[in-house]
């Protein structure tokens, strides 16, 4: 259903009300909905169009104007009624809902209330003099069912108050991503399907009896009643302070607005927060803050006049399992990438997924044709997350694993959970060497895909230190190789030699880090003998790997030693600089804490918008090694721990959340000023 003209007959009216309570029906029961949000909301859109034109044909089971589409039940009263939300889907919406609300008291509302909209189920939770008494789900809106029993796992909804009063607090239970990890991590050890999305997680675990295992998860309160007469903003800062669990413990923490303008703001810096919250959301909802406000507003039979949802795109969405292709990694990872219906989810059409690993296909119990649920966020790589079982149709297809590595025909290794071609990174030479001559990495101009496809091909590359010993009569022997181009290449190979540290590091392609962690192990340990005389737990004081990570690094150290011996024979990766860490085993004798701390020593620092000046020609990973360079830390948000945001053009919502929190904000030419004694 991609728009409200699409209904234009009574039997499309009627087919779209059946479809959409089957599917709030299964979204207000255990999450498992056939229909991701965005479908949902569309549905609903032109049921009610068709509604609006056509008023006699209504048909009773009809889900608009009804609390959880008219699918939830219960038979525990509420004590007043538990009521949804409007939605509004863009900003002439909200306008318009916001000009509405003004027209109906008369008046310019007082100030706002932005705050996340979390996706979870809304539960009521009774409290006498202190002590939780009853946990309610919202149910139909005037009764619920009773979910006390579960109460005890949920974290941020406390067993007592810290003061004995009545009150009723209502508010979102939801699983957050780690929760959902660990909770489908315990359902698959005993044998049980896993979630398909931490919404079914949560509304499955709120209602299960009688588990094997426990499943935490997560309260944030939102409303309460039995504390007359505070303003939102005041309402929940005593919610907090009665210890409970809100969501001024985040990143997207309530906001008190003046104006619509800051609404707006706040909405987007919410929306930008998205991929990196700890929870998941589906939109914002905005509240006029006054109690007066909201008393002279009053509420319909399905939502309260005075808030509203602005809806974002859904990261969740419903499409088919087409295929699986098997991938080989350049350090020999052979990962599976699911084949999708083509699906846009969050303004982008997602045709392949990740899978993970062998493991993770069979957790999930996957197959071909099944209905699946994707999930994106933000920039970060679709996943897919479960299947809709009781979609099937039985002609589904089990997955076939490789027997042999799909790129060199070789054995795998299948000890590990992510499986690996026996020869390792000699499998994937070209992608290895391709990668390492990156810009981030050795920054060998003149050495591409085709280049590169040539060396290996020809026998004149089998690895990254091969790249040192080449000649300038074997270069010539390559077809299209000039004596000019040869040149070049051989010069600016001789110049990769030189690349400090962390680039050569961060060149070997080590599973576990990339160009910042590469970055923390140079400074930390100083030169390539110290990083691998380094042990697990020297390993894991570097800030960021910890103790599993460094078991990775550590293997992987231990693969490419002989790699290591060679690149030293030829000068490359042989710095010695003085490292961050405390004198250790690690450092090498002769060594003196001779540097300063650099003029950003200890400060979290963040970039954003378009660098100018001396910056302008900066990438953003130079820009980071910069950064650390001057002893600062780079950071990718702007939170109360940062110490300094710089701002170039287009600065957008970091900037604002910089103002806000009170973050020291430089231009990209007075931040040049601060460091130039570290600009390369």
């Amino acid at each position: 259903m991609n728009d409200e003209a699409s209904l234009a007959t009574p039997q499309q009216y009627a087919d779209a009300v059946s479809t959409a309570v089957r599917a709030a029906g299964a979204y207000y029961g255990d999450g498992s909905t056939p229909l991701g949000d965005d479908e949902y909301d569309a549905l609903v859109r032109a049921i009610e169009a068709y509604e609006r034109a056509h008023p006699e044909e209504v048909l009773p089971e009809s889900p608009t104007g009804k609390v959880a589409g008219g699918a939830a039940v219960g038979d525990v009263p509420h004590s007043t009624p538990m009521l949804s939300l409007d939605n509004v889907f863009s900003v002439e919406e909200l306008e318009s809902w916001a000009a509405g609300l003004e027209r109906r008291l008369g008046r310019p509302v007082a100030a706002w209330c932005v705050e996340p909209k979390l996706d979870g189920l809304a539960v009521a939770a009774r409290y006498r003099a202190g002590r939780l008494t009853q946990v309610l789900t919202r149910g139909d809106g005037l009764a619920g069912e009773d979910i006390t029993a579960a109460a005890e796992a949920v974290l941020g909804l406390p067993a007592r108050l810290a003061e004995p009063v009545d009150v009723e607090l209502r508010g979102e239970v939801l699983l957050t991503h780690e929760q959902f990890e660990a909770a489908n991590a315990a359902r698959t050890a005993h044998g049980a399907t896993p979630f398909a999305h931490p919404r079914s997680g949560a509304a499955g675990t709120l209602r299960a009896k009688d588990r094997a295992y426990r499943v935490e998860l997560t309260f944030f309160g939102y409303d309460a009643h039995g504390l007359p007469g505070l303003d939102h903003a005041a309402l929940l800062a005593r919610i907090a302070e009665l210890g409970a669990n809100t969501a001024a413990t985040t990143e997207a923490a309530p906001l008190r607005c003046a104006t619509l303008e800051e609404v707006q703001r706040r909405i987007d810096e919410i929306a930008a927060l998205r991929a990196a919250l700890p929870f998941g959301i589906d939109g914002v909802v905005i509240k006029a803050d006054a109690v007066a406000d909201q008393e002279a507003a009053g509420s319909g039979s399905r939502a309260p006049r005075w808030a509203v949802a602005r809806k974002l795109q859904a990261q969740h969405k419903v499409t088919r399992l087409l295929g699986v292709e098997w991938n080989v990694g350049r350090t020999g990872i052979i990962a599976p990438r699911a084949v999708l219906e083509p699906v846009v989810i969050d303004g982008v059409t997602v045709t392949y997924a990740t899978l993970h690993n062998p493991a993770d296909i069979e957790r999930r119990g996957l197959m071909i044709g099944d209905q699946v649920f994707v999930y994106r966020a933000g920039d970060v790589i679709p996943r897919v997350e479960a299947p809709l079982v009781e979609e099937r149709t039985g002609a589904e297809q089990p997955i076939v694993f490789p027997e042999v590595c799909p790129r060199c025909g070789d054995a795998i290794d299948t000890s590990e959970q992510r499986w690996r071609c026996v020869r390792g990174r000699a499998c994937q030479a070209v992608a290895s060497v391709i990668y390492a001559a990156g810009r981030d990495q050795l920054d060998i101009e003149g050495l591409g895909g085709t280049r590169a496809v040539q060396l290996v091909e020809t026998g004149l590359v089998a690895d990254l230190a091969d790249l040192f010993t080449l000649t300038r009569e074997q270069l010539l022997t390559l077809e299209r190789m000039g004596e000019t181009s040869a040149d070049k290449l051989l010069a600016a190979i001789e110049t990769a030699r030189t690349r400090p540290l962390n680039r050569v590091f961060c060149a070997l392609g080590i599973r576990g880090t990339g160009r910042t962690m590469s970055r923390r192990i140079a400074a930390h340990f100083g030169s390539m003998a110290a990083i691998r005389a380094a042990d697990a737990e020297a390993l894991a004081g570097v800030d960021g790997i910890g103790t599993e990570k460094a078991a990775m690094v550590l293997s992987e150290l231990a693969d490419v030693a002989p790699l290591l011996d060679r690149l030293a024979a030829q000068g490359v990766g042989i710095q010695v600089t003085e490292p961050t860490a405390a004198a250790s085993a690690q450092e090498q004798p002769g060594e003196a804490a001779t540097t300063d701390a650099g003029p950003l020593a200890g400060q979290s620092v963040v970039v954003t918008g378009s660098m100018t000046g001396a910056l302008a020609e900066l990438s953003r990973n130079a820009m980071n090694e910069l950064i650390e360079r001057a002893g600062g830390k780079a950071s990718s948000s702007v939170s109360k721990k940062t110490g300094l945001l710089v701002a170039g053009e287009k600065a957008g919502s970091k900037r604002a959340k910089a103002e806000e929190l009170g973050v020291p904000i430089m231009t990209p030419e007075d931040f040049a000023t601060l460091v130039a004694e570290h600009l390369a």
